[in-house]
C-alpha cells in the first residue's frame, strides 16, 4: 500500500513538473536566504540565464532586477522592463508565500506582457484618435460649409450687381457666417487648450493629509451648489485618523470632479444620495470611494469613459475622468469603476 501511494505521488509530481515546464510564464521558488529551489525552463529562457541557483545571479543579468527580487515581499506586484542582447521585454512580477516542510518560501510568477501592452497601446490610440477626429470634424465641418457660402455670395455679387436691399441682406448673412466661424474657431482653440492642460499635469506636491478633513471640505464645496440641494451627501469612515501622502489640491480636484459628475447624473432622481467612503481594503490599500445611486454607466461605455475627450454630456470637454486617472497614476495609485445600471456607481481612488 505504501509502495502504491509512493508511486502515485511520483506520478503526480512528474505530471505537475511537466505542466510547469510547458507553462508560458516563468515560475520560481525562493527561500529566505535567496536560494532558488525551483525555476522552470520558461523563466531561464526569458532571462537568458541557466542554471539559476540564487537571486544574486540576477545581478549579472540586470542590477535593478536583482534589487527588485531582493526587496520583493509576499503578495506584491511589480513591473520591470528588461533589456538584453536579444530584445526588450516588459515583465509583470507577482509574488505569494507558502510553506513547504516547515520552511517559508516565496513563489514568484513572471510574465512577459510586452505583446499585451502593445495591443493595449494600439487600442488606446485607436479610441483616442476616433474621439479626436469626431471633435475636430464637428468644429471644422460648419467652418468649411459657411466659408463656401460666403464665397458664393461674393462671387454672385461680383457677377450680378444687386440693389441696396439685397446687398444689405448678403452683408448681414456674411457677418453672421463670420461670427459662426469665429465661435467655432474659439471652440477648437478651447479643445486644443484642454488637450494641452491634460498633457501638462504638474508632478504631485505630496504631504500628509488627514482624510476626514479632506472629504469634509469636498462635501462643503459640493453643498454650496443649490442645484443639488435635494441630494443627501454622507461621509462614511472606519478610521477617523486615516491619513494619505498626497497632493491635496490635485486629489481635491479629482474628488470634486467625480462628485459633480455623480450629482449631475442624479438631477432627475427623487431619492438621490452621494456617499464619500474612506478606509483600507483587503489588500491593505488605502482608498476613497465616491458612490451614488444614480442611473449608472452602460456596460458598453465603461471602457470608453476614461478615454480623453470622450463625453456623454452635451457640454464639457471630456477631459475630467482621464485627467483624474492620470493624477491617481502620478500618485502611484489607480482610479477604478464599478457600476450597476439603475442601481449604483462607485469610483475608487486607490492609493
Amino acid at each position: 500500500m505504501i509502495q502504491k501511494i509512493h508511486l502515485k505521488n511520483q506520478t503526480q509530481e512528474r505530471f505537475y513538473q511537466e505542466i510547469l515546464k510547458q507553462a508560458d510564464i516563468g515560475i520560481l521558488a525562493i527561500n529566505k536566504k535567496g536560494h532558488i529551489l525551483f525555476a522552470n525552463p520558461r523563466l531561464e529562457h526569458m532571462l537568458n540565464y541557466t542554471p539559476l541557483n540564487h537571486i544574486k545571479q540576477l545581478s549579472q543579468i540586470d542590477e535593478n532586477l536583482y534589487r527588485v527580487f531582493s526587496e520583493l515581499k509576499p503578495f506584491e506586484r511589480r513591473m520591470f522592463q528588461l533589456t538584453n542582447e536579444r530584445e526588450k521585454i516588459d515583465l509583470a512580477i507577482k509574488s505569494s508565500s507558502f510553506n513547504l516542510d516547515d520552511q517559508e518560501l516565496l513563489l514568484v510568477v513572471i510574465q512577459d506582457i510586452h505583446q499585451e501592452l502593445d495591443e493595449k497601446e494600439t487600442e488606446s490610440w485607436t479610441r483616442l484618435i476616433r474621439v479626436l477626429t469626431h471633435e475636430i470634424m464637428n468644429s471644422i465641418t460648419p467652418i468649411t460649409s459657411i466659408s463656401d457660402s460666403i464665397l458664393k455670395y461674393q462671387t454672385l455679387a461680383d457677377k450680378n450687381p444687386v440693389d441696396e436691399t439685397s446687398y444689405q441682406k448678403r452683408l448681414e448673412n456674411t457677418i453672421k457666417g463670420l461670427e459662426v466661424i469665429k465661435d467655432q474657431g474659439a471652440n477648437l482653440m478651447s479643445f486644443v487648450q484642454s488637450y494641452r492642460s491634460f498633457l501638462n499635469v504638474p508632478l504631485p506636491d505630496k504631504k500628509i493629509v488627514r482624510v476626514q478633513n479632506l472629504l469634509e471640505k469636498v462635501i462643503m464645496l459640493m453643498g454650496q451648489d443649490k442645484k443639488f440641494s435635494n441630494t443627501s451627501i454622507e461621509l462614511l469612515m472606519d478610521d477617523q485618523d486615516l491619513e494619505l501622502f498626497i497632493d491635496e489640491k490635485q486629489i481635491t480636484q479629482v474628488l470634486i470632479n467625480l462628485s459633480r459628475n455623480a450629482l449631475q447624473s442624479m438631477e432627475q432622481l427623487k431619492n438621490s444620495s452621494l456617499k464619500l467612503i474612506a478606509g483600507i481594503n483587503n489588500a491593505g490599500q488605502k482608498y476613497i470611494e465616491v458612490k451614488d445611486n444614480g442611473p449608472g454607466i452602460p456596460h458598453e461605455l465603461i471602457n470608453e469613459i476614461f478615454v480623453p475627450f470622450f463625453t456623454t454630456k452635451n457640454s464639457g470637454t471630456g477631459v475630467g475622468l482621464s485627467l483624474s486617472k492620470q493624477i491617481l497614476r502620478m500618485h502611484g495609485g489607480n482610479l477604478k469603476l464599478n457600476s450597476i445600471p439603475n442601481k449604483e456607481t462607485s469610483f475608487f481612488l486607490i492609493f
